[in-house]
């Protein structure tokens, strides 16, 4: 693979608290912004708090998930005041840190998340982009607290529904278990770390370091799996306590998913794939109980500034 040339970076948005009661990252862009860190080298750094409502309330959203309101068609909806917040906010930041698509958009976005799945530290894209594999392979070998993955969400970037999609690159930032409307010191030391090690990176980038290409692997989304529910909808059964907590441990057919509430043991019938955000509580609402993946690997080149 021949090496490539890429633009200076040299505007970034860290973002947190697109969900309102995900509070990592909610707290490390208020400490930048105390903190005024506007500028690292020859970076520009805007730092959003983006669901200020939801923050408020201390709630996910206040009436519908802005993480899903970036596709092209809702960006570009009439809106009115009487719209949902979160669509009119996401009009908003597409305003300001795009518009999407276009040349005026920030080169890299940034957008921190906690879960309550056992999911360490997880970068989530959409295209394979060289940027966004080699800060995550930088993050990968540097941060040696937490696992360090990639999830590849196979989606045109017209329909990409989360706020990263905005950008020039993006990705969002993953990090759990950490229970909704709680901040753990840990989780936060481990966003913090992820962060400064990818404005580090654009910073040595930038000034003309080149990078050596290579491969990486990443979880690429098959399918969702829902919670066993009777004819009213309700569900029947619990994650099983075998794959509780084991996000990105080989599922295999026979392994025990879900416990039934009279105790019966529902076993996985399957190919063998990667579960991941296994009950996660965001997610009963959507009727997911886990996602499966592929693990899958990718080739990067070697890249370099380009020079004007």
């Amino acid at each position: 693979m021949e090496s490539a040339a890429v633009p200076p970076l040299s505007s970034v948005a860290i973002c947190g608290g697109t969900h309102g009661n995900e509070l990592t990252g909610v707290y490390i862009v208020k400490e930048m912004q105390k903190q005024k860190t506007d500028k690292v080298g020859s970076v520009s750094i805007t730092t959003v708090v983006t669901n200020p409502r939801a923050l408020d309330a201390g709630t996910r959203y206040t009436e519908m998930d802005l993480n899903r309101c970036f596709t092209d068609v809702l960006l570009s909806s009439p809106v009115t005041e009487s719209s949902p917040y979160e669509l009119r906010r996401a009009q908003e930041l597409n305003a300001q840190l795009g518009p999407k698509g276009s040349a005026e958009a920030v080169d890299l976005l940034i957008d921190l998340h906690n879960t309550t799945a056992n999911m360490g530290l997880c970068l989530i894209f959409y295209s394979i982009d060289w940027i966004t594999l080699h800060i995550y392979k930088h993050i990968q070998n540097k941060m040696s607290s937490v696992p360090v993955r990639a999830i590849q969400l196979d989606i045109p970037i017209s329909d990409a529904y989360s706020l990263e999609s905005v950008g020039k690159h993006g990705f969002a930032i993953e990090v759990g278990p950490q229970p909704n409307g709680v901040l753990r010191a840990d989780i936060f030391n481990m966003v913090k770390e992820a962060v400064d090690l990818t404005l580090a990176w654009l910073q040595e980038f930038n000034s003309g370091r080149s990078y050596e290409g290579g491969t990486v692997e990443a979880y690429t989304l098959v399918r969702s799996v829902d919670y066993p529910r009777d004819s009213a909808g309700k569900i029947t059964a619990a994650i099983h306590q075998d794959l509780q907590d084991n996000d990105f441990k080989l599922l295999r057919s026979g392994d025990p998913i879900f416990q039934k509430f009279s105790g019966e043991t529902l076993k996985y019938d399957g190919e063998d794939l990667y579960p991941f955000f296994v009950n996660e509580c965001a997610y009963y609402e959507k009727k997911i109980a886990f996602h499966l993946a592929q693990r899958k690997t990718f080739s990067f080149p070697s890249i370099c500034v380009k020079k004007d």
